[in-house]
């Protein structure tokens, strides 16, 4: 089994919500940090065998494959192949799993990995949102497998929390307490 690298890592730009980057295709977000880390690390872009990119809501902007469509905003050579995961909030850590396990299985030698989301323009739930229009109220009301198993409650991370705190007996104020610690 070979070793995987972390060789480099730049940031997505940051912003506030409609502030200075809120106009900025989520293309061109990933594009910038893709150029910046081909640049500084001195990598070959014809080198690269695969472009593995976190995304939530995979509609609008970011629909399409976003990885790919950000190698190739970036002027990046077009026999470079891509994919998108969506793992919800750990979609970008869940990419760079992707692509070393790729290395390590000896399948790739260099991939670029990271993620994009731009929240501005498309809001988080914005795939749930859009398919009400499609009679979905949400994406699991209408399985019958889904209904027997869980029921109809709220599926969310607010509700997962929850569920957390009854079954291991946690506080709001112990949670307060380690969240104060924890910084």
């Amino acid at each position: 089994m070979s070793d995987a690298f972390i060789i480099d890592a730049v940031r997505t730009p940051t912003g506030k919500r409609d502030g200075g980057l809120a106009h900025v295709h989520p293309a061109d977000l990933g594009a910038a940090s893709i150029t910046a880390l081909i640049e500084r690390a001195g990598i070959d872009p014809a080198a690269v065998d695969d472009v593995v990119f976190g995304n939530v809501d995979s509609v609008g902007g970011q629909a399409g494959d976003i990885a790919r469509t950000c190698w190739l905003a970036a002027g990046l050579p077009e026999h470079v192949p891509g994919t998108t995961v969506d793992r919800q909030c750990g979609s970008g850590q869940q990419a760079v799993s992707f692509a070393a396990m790729g290395v390590m299985a000896g399948v790739q030698d260099l991939v670029v990995a990271g993620g994009v989301q731009q929240m501005s323009q498309i809001p988080i739930s914005s795939a749930m949102t859009l398919a009400v229009a499609l009679g979905f109220t949400d994406p699991f009301s209408g399985s019958t497998g889904w209904v027997e198993r869980y029921g109809t409650q709220e599926v969310s991370q607010f509700r997962g929390a929850e569920m957390i705190a009854e079954k291991w007996d946690i506080s709001r104020e112990d949670m307060e307490a380690f969240a104060l610690e924890s910084h």
